[in-house]
């Protein structure tokens, strides 16, 4: 069986004052029925493009190239029906600020029927018993009485709940959660992540989970990517990935990340700045911040090269990275 999601070669560039500004370089990804995948890296990275790409939420006069098929329909050519079928009912999104996704003036039931009634194609009562239902699912307390509610009569954790389950009343396939436990607190951040896991043994949803938090990344998926100035620079078991890592990008975020409450170990943070768009160094992106970096380096982008039994990383050198218990 194929991938639900397979995306291949995608590359984005943005319309700029000096022309098209390449946002994505040679992106390839797969997401299987069912199954948990994290996408990883620092803000900018090119993570929640790839999601918006995957949505047809990119802004006027975006160049699109390489290929992005979903459940083998090639999203890159939809036009505008085609686009009305897939979201919501075949990939659906949850956003970082449930705030922003949710709209202030309808209540929580309105912002869950409509959904139903249009992909769904069920009368109001049934719509109604299916957003209690989903309400229930994400443990919403008197999720009838919540029904009735707006959203900011609920908390930020609560909220984000609310959000999940909008994005689940059309029955999707495919979930993106771009980074949804962000300023949450940790009790709350836990709970959201045991309903998404719980969600896809229950219902088999497929999961594209985009973050930059690794201990979230450990936690959650079994298999992710790793994301840097717009390409994939290494990929493979998350538990592989996280312990040996094969790009100094990857070793580099593992030695910037907090430890759990442990002491006497100390952070190593990554010097400088990741590049801007249409500012990429020749070679390696990373290497103007690389503690490994040699002239090889410098001279052309590295591909990803295989790593190990279903491991990838673009490196030309794979030095011999030690990472911090």
């Amino acid at each position: 069986m194929g991938a639900l999601l397979d995306i291949d070669r995608l590359a984005v560039a943005l319309p700029g004052p000096r022309g098209p500004l390449p946002i994505l370089h040679d992106v390839s990804l797969t997401v299987g029925e069912g199954e948990l995948v994290g996408i990883a890296g620092e803000s900018g990275c090119g993570k929640s493009m790839t999601a918006q790409t995957l949505l047809g939420l990119l802004p006027p006069g975006a160049k699109v190239t390489g290929s992005a098929r979903f459940d083998g329909t090639e999203l890159l050519t939809l036009d505008r029906k085609g686009w009305q079928k897939v979201r919501g009912a075949g990939i659906a999104m949850v956003f970082q600020d449930p705030t922003a996704a949710l709209h202030p003036m309808l209540t929580v039931g309105r912002q869950l029927t409509e959904h139903m009634r249009v992909h769904l194609g069920v009368d109001r009562k049934a719509a109604r018993r299916r957003a209690v239902d989903l309400l229930d699912q994400v443990r919403i307390p008197d999720p009838e009485r919540a029904l009735e509610a707006y959203p900011h009569q609920f908390s930020g954790g609560m909220r984000q709940r609310v959000a999940i389950a909008s994005a689940l009343a059309a029955q999707p396939r495919l979930l993106i959660a771009d980074e949804p436990t962000t300023a949450l607190d940790v009790t709350v951040q836990a709970g959201i992540l045991a309903l998404l896991d719980r969600l896809r043994r229950d219902t088999g949803l497929a999961v594209a989970f985009i973050t930059h938090d690794l201990g979230v990344l450990s936690a959650l998926t079994a298999r992710s990517y790793v994301f840097y100035a717009g390409r994939v620079v290494e990929s493979g078991p998350t538990g592989q990935l996280l312990t040996k890592p094969e790009h100094p990008y990857t070793a580099a975020l593992l030695g910037a990340r907090p430890h759990g409450g442990q002491t006497g170990v100390a952070l190593t943070p990554i010097p400088g700045s990741p590049p801007a768009p249409g500012e990429l160094p020749p070679g390696c992106a990373f290497s103007p911040r690389c503690a490994h970096v040699r002239d090889e380096c410098r001279t052309a982008v590295p591909p990803l090269h295989p790593a190990g039994p279903g491991r990838a990383a673009a490196c030309v050198i794979r030095p011999e990275l030690e990472v911090a218990a």
